[in-house]
């Protein structure tokens, strides 16, 4: 497999093996598969990973953009992963949505 350019992580509320979080009673997993194809549909080298808790809950759902190290809050589905992924087309950050 090829290096990909960006690498997504999204919050899936696991501290462990418990769901301690609030990003995944906030439906965080079903961005997942969007987010995957909406990747694909742009022909974006990205790949996607769920990951533990980032302690952000009231912020949630969080997504991470590695390299450029975005961190997002209020991901809450396809209008929001859309204007993510706009904005990294145009080499930039999707502002609304940036926390830190």
């Amino acid at each position: 497999m090829e290096k990909p350019e960006y690498h997504f992580f999204v919050c899936c509320s696991f501290r462990g093996t418990e769901i301690k979080g609030k990003c995944i009673r906030k439906d965080s997993m079903e961005l997942i598969p969007y987010l995957a194809e909406e990747l694909a549909d742009r022909g974006l080298n990205a790949m996607v990973s769920s990951m533990g808790c980032l302690n952000r809950c009231d912020d949630g759902p969080v997504v991470i953009v590695y390299p450029q190290s975005y961190w997002y809050g209020g991901v809450k589905g396809e209008d929001e992963i859309d204007e993510i992924l706009d904005a990294l087309e145009e080499g930039r950050a999707a502002e609304k949505y940036l926390i830190g």
